[in-house]
């Protein structure tokens, strides 16, 4: 059974990243009625503004870890299908972490 990984922007501008075995539609129809304490609850209405299908719930799990230690810069050029953008941020990220430890 597969599963999706996705993003939903809040009403107060931010991202939640999250994943889910059952329908989209109603995981953000729980979302936009408080169903789930926590980070959304708050800042409601959400938009659905990206989604992946899955095949495995555990490369849901792991694709939602990985964005949810993404930039915001990162999210929205995935959010707006910008693959070059997001290269380019990837890039200057690493650039920066290595010369930050000193290494090239």
């Amino acid at each position: 059974m597969g599963a999706y990984v996705y993003i939903l922007r809040c009403a107060d501008g931010s991202y939640y990243v999250g994943s889910t075995r059952g329908s989209l539609e109603v995981r953000v129809g729980q979302h936009n009625a408080g169903t789930f304490e926590g980070y959304t609850k708050s800042r409601r209405p959400v938009e659905l503004v990206f989604s992946q299908y899955c095949d495995r719930i555990t490369d849901a799990i792991a694709a939602e870890r990985q964005l949810k230690g993404w930039t915001r810069a990162k999210k929205e050029a995935l959010i707006a299908g910008d693959f070059e953008a997001l290269r380019f941020l990837a890039r200057n990220r690493s650039e920066r972490r290595h010369a930050s430890t000193g290494s090239a």
